[in-house]
């Protein structure tokens, strides 16, 4: 072999095993919003919560991770708890926070550097995200190239308006699901009247086929290589069909306590109700009580049917025996009396006012029942 042979030989063998493009190493985008200010008080931003879990499931799954913002920078989020697991497991990573506190700009993003592409919720994603050209294109260039894309909550908002190479809509004739114009009556009243649009109808505007759970239960919608979950409850599950759609079999993992508790509502409302309190019963600490009881609470409120209210009641009737808020004894009595069980509903209401004998609410609800 001749020498410039040699050296062409040697050039294609240093081709052959020099690293992998970062896309085809595993390297995926998380996105958020940068409108957040004080925490949420005077403008809000993204969650916390749906940022952390799928972060460390990301990492897990040996995934390196950025970030990115509309104008890069800090960025803030809403009020979160941060002694949930989680939070406190992020809150820990230096490096993280050091990402956290100088995010990439939308415009400065590389499609091509990613396999991945996922989208954080919260009420400030249906401010900036959309309104970025930059993240269009580059959602838009992702899924061109073979990028799995997926958002969370309100985060596909910033999906509605992306359009492919070929001029068509990313959503259009798509399955997905983020949060709902339900959820939204009882969680953004004070800036949903802000938005440019409510999500569940600007996707369905696009062409979507929008699918949804009852109120505030987890669901994750797989389309190929879009991924969009319901509310943030539906994060793990979101940042896991995320790894499956990238070809990686997710690592196995012990479930937070939130998703824990879900995944007793569901076997509730699958009529599985006493398999619920015998869980509870033996390891109370294991599960997050106090959501499943604000779960009913709230579903109550929202529900449109017998049934709804049935199911709604027995996630307060579970949790009772472990909460002590009146508010939700109130709650379940609303249910009862809306039912037409006026002896259940007085005699919970009387419970109450044993325990607080000037409560106004309890009071007021006797009236309602005895009249």
């Amino acid at each position: 072999m001749s020498f410039p042979a040699r050296i062409l030989l040697a050039g294609l063998l240093l081709a052959a095993i020099a690293p992998l493009h970062a896309a085809e190493a595993g390297r995926l985008l998380i996105v958020v919003s940068g409108e957040g200010r004080e925490q949420g008080k005077t403008r809000p931003g993204y969650e916390f919560d749906e940022l952390s879990q799928a972060w460390l499931i990301f990492k897990a799954n040996g995934f390196a991770v950025d970030v990115a913002s509309p104008q890069g920078g800090a960025v803030e989020a809403d009020k979160y708890n941060p002694q949930e697991p989680f939070n406190a497991a992020l809150l820990a990573d230096a490096d993280a926070m050091r990402v956290l506190a100088d995010t990439r700009k939308t415009g400065d993003v590389k499609a091509t550097d990613y396999t991945a592409v996922y989208v954080v919720g919260g009420k400030g994603a249906m401010f900036d995200l959309p309104r970025d050209p930059a993240l269009q294109s580059l959602l838009a260039d992702a899924y061109d190239g073979g990028a799995v894309i997926g958002a969370v909550c309100h985060g596909p908002a910033a999906l509605a308006d992306v359009r492919l190479r070929n001029g068509a809509s990313l959503v259009h004739g798509r399955n997905v699901t983020g949060f709902t114009n339900e959820e939204e009556a009882l969680f953004g009243k004070r800036w949903a009247k802000e938005f440019p649009w409510l999500l569940e109808d600007r996707l369905r505007e696009r062409g979507a086929r929008w699918h949804e759970a009852p109120l505030m239960m987890s669901k994750v919608v797989v389309d190929g290589r879009l991924v969009t979950g319901q509310n943030p409850y539906s994060t793990p599950a979101v940042a896991e069909a995320i790894v499956r759609a990238t070809g990686r079999t997710p690592v196995a993992r012990t479930p937070w306590r939130d998703e824990l508790t879900m995944a007793l509502a569901a076997q509730a409302r699958e009529g599985r109700a006493q398999d619920v309190a015998d869980a509870l019963a033996k390891d109370t600490a294991r599960y997050h009580v106090d959501l499943l009881g604000l779960l009913g609470y709230y579903q109550a409120q929202a529900a449109s049917s017998d049934d709804d209210v049935r199911h709604a009641l027995q996630l307060m009737q579970l949790a009772m025996p472990y909460m002590t808020q009146p508010q939700l004894k109130l709650g379940a009595a609303e249910a009862h009396l809306r039912l037409g069980e006026r002896e259940q509903a007085k005699a919970l209401v009387q419970r109450v006012l044993a325990a607080t004998p000037d409560m106004a609410e309890a009071k007021a609800l006797l009236q309602r029942i005895d009249g």
